[in-house]
């Protein structure tokens, strides 16, 4: 039998600056422990459990993401919403949630996940700006760009675009779509004119995926790698470790969809 019966899943936003990713940290902000924090209050105990479906690293923000909790009792999923919101900093916010079976995995059931990473370069942009657009110098060629990114979709060994922390062994993830179009509030604003964006979509990344996928095609359009490193470096493991990631404020977790268990 289940000590805690009752499950909810939530979504979520965040602005990732101010936190050291994710996970809750022993001193350290984090976003669960900041979440955490919150529903001890608004519930009056500690008799849950937070399980999130993607762990942001530091700096990483969030549009649209999601987490279950597992209680003994049922809840007012509005109400807890309402509470939790006036109970959290400006910079996380509960979107909608509602309680789903007993069945669902918040892990498996993921159809897939969509990155967005925010980037501008040539003159450096207001500082306001930063909160999620990455900064990088030069002038890159964007179309050449939105050619490599178009290499990054299917199923590709991603060793040499990831961080090898023994977390796993198995290096291969199946991208479904990438693109790089002009960021929405380009020009307006703090917002240079030159300001784009790298979606990412797929079911699961490893660690620092994005970020480095985002450096090569950086480099790639400062005309320090070629469509032909790039293209090897998905075949071929140990051949081209990207050295550095892209900064985290550009990055984003825009939105995890789930399969349907109703």
């Amino acid at each position: 039998m289940q000590t805690r019966p009752f499950t909810y899943l939530f979504y979520i936003q965040y602005l990732g600056l101010r936190y050291s990713g994710w996970q809750k940290q022993i001193g350290v902000r984090t976003i669960q422990g900041t979440l955490e924090k919150s529903f001890r209050y608004v519930l009056g105990h500690d008799d849950f459990n937070i399980l999130g479906a993607s762990r942001t690293d530091a700096g990483v923000s969030c549009n649209r993401g999601a987490f279950e909790i597992f209680l003994k009792q049922k809840i007012t999923v509005e109400d807890i919403i309402l509470q939790v919101n006036l109970n959290t900093p400006a910079d996380i916010r509960i979107l909608d949630g509602h309680q789903v079976y007993s069945n669902f995995n918040i892990i498996q059931d993921v159809v897939f996940k969509e990155y967005h990473y925010h980037f501008a370069f040539g003159e450096k942009f207001h500082p306001f700006a930063a909160a999620n657009l990455g900064y990088f110098g030069g002038n890159p060629d964007v179309e050449v760009m939105r050619k490599g990114a178009k290499l990054f979709e299917g199923r590709h060994n991603f060793q040499n675009f990831c961080s090898i922390d023994k977390v796993t062994d198995d290096y291969f993830r199946e991208i479904t779509e990438t693109k790089i179009v002009q960021y929405p509030q380009a020009g307006t604003g703090f917002i240079p004119d030159n300001a784009y964006t790298f979606k990412v979509k797929g079911k699961g990344f490893l660690h620092y995926q994005i970020r480095k996928m985002m450096t090569a095609l950086i480099e790639l359009g400062l005309g320090n790698l070629s469509l032909a490193e790039i293209e090897e470096a998905l075949h071929t493991p140990d051949n081209l470790k990207i050295p550095l990631h892209a900064p985290a404020n550009g990055l984003v977790l825009e939105r995890v969809e789930f399969k349907n268990r109703d």
